[in-house]
C-alpha cells in the first residue's frame, strides 16, 4: 500500500483548559521520531513548563497510534534523535517540572514506550500495546527502557519483554500497575484530560514540589532520600501559599481538621 507523506507540523499543540495536548503528527509512520520531530517535541515541552497557566501536559499520537520510536530510516546517518542532554525528543533524560500524562492508543513501542515511561501518568485504550523490540534489531532500549521498566513491572516480566522484544497488551499493563487507566479505544485523551483537571485543582507549587522530590530522591537509600527531600519540602511548607492552603482547609471543616 502506498502511503502519502504526512502533511503539516510533526508536532501539534492545543490548549484545553489548563492542559496542553501535545500530539505527535507523523501518522503514516506511526509517529516515528526523526530529528525535526524531536526538536519540535522538545520545544513543546519547554513551552509547557514555561507557561504558568498550564498545569499539565498530555502527550499523544495522531492516526490511532502513540509512537513507534525513532525513525529507523534516519538512524544510520543521524543516530538517536536526542536533544542536548534531555534525551530522546527532549524527554527521556529530562526533569520536566509540569506533570505529563501519556495518552496511548495503538502502538507504544521502542522509543515510543520509553517516552511513555518518562511521563508521570499513563492512560491507554483497550487495544493499545507496549513493547521494547530493540533487541530484535540488534539494538538496546537505551533511552530509559532498560533502566525504568524493571522498576515499573515485576522484574522477571520486565526482563522477558527486554530480552524477547514481545508485546505487552494494555490489559496486562493495567494488571501490573504500569498504566493508571484502561479506557475504551479512542478515549485516552479524554481520560487524560480528566486526570489533568484533577491535578489542576491543587496549587502548582505543591504539584511541582512533588515532582522535584520524586526526581531528586529516586534511586537513593531512604536516609539519603530524606536529606535530599527536606530542603525542597521546607521551601514549600514555609511559603505563603502553604499557609493559605492550610487556612482554606480549616475553614471548610468544623473541628479536628487534619490532612
Amino acid at each position: 500500500m502506498h502511503h502519502s507523506p504526512d502533511v503539516g507540523d510533526p508536532v501539534l499543540t492545543e490548549v484545553r483548559g489548563t492542559a496542553l495536548v501535545i500530539t505527535l503528527n507523523r501518522p503514516t509512520v506511526r509517529n516515528a521520531i526523526d530529528a525535526p520531530t524531536a526538536t519540535a517535541l522538545d520545544a513543546a515541552l519547554s513551552a509547557l513548563d514555561d507557561d504558568e497557566r498550564l498545569r499539565a501536559g498530555i502527550l499523544t499520537g495522531a492516526g490511532g497510534h502513540f509512537c513507534s520510536g525513532m525513525d529507523l530510516k534516519a538512524f544510520p546517518e543521524h543516530g538517536i534523535p536526542t536533544v542536548a542532554e534531555r534525551g530522546l525528543a527532549g524527554l527521556t533524560r529530562s526533569r520536566r517540572s509540569t506533570p505529563l500524562i501519556a495518552a496511548v492508543e495503538g502502538a507504544a513501542v521502542a522509543g515510543g514506550f520509553e517516552l511513555a515511561l518518562a511521563c508521570d501518568l499513563i492512560v491507554a485504550g483497550e487495544s493499545a500495546f507496549f513493547g521494547l523490540p530493540e533487541v530484535a534489531r540488534g539494538l538496546v532500549a537505551s533511552e530509559g527502557g532498560a533502566i525504568r521498566l524493571p522498576g515499573r513491572l515485576p522484574y522477571h516480566l520486565a526482563m522477558e519483554l527486554l530480552l524477547t522484544g514481545d508485546r505487552l497488551p494494555a490489559f496486562r499493563a493495567e494488571h501490573h500497575g504500569l498504566i493508571n487507566r484502561l479506557v475504551p479505544d479512542g478515549q485516552a485523551v479524554t481520560a487524560a484530560l480528566e486526570l489533568a483537571e484533577r491535578i489542576s485543582r491543587h496549587t502548582s507549587d505543591a504539584v511541582t514540589t512533588v515532582k522535584r522530590i520524586v526526581h531528586s530522591t529516586r534511586g537513593h537509600d531512604e536516609p539519603t532520600a530524606f536529606i535530599l527531600q527536606d530542603p525542597i519540602s521546607k521551601q514549600l511548607m514555609t511559603s505563603p501559599q502553604a499557609a493559605a492552603g492550610a487556612r482554606r482547609f480549616t475553614q471548610r471543616t468544623t473541628r479536628g481538621a487534619s490532612l
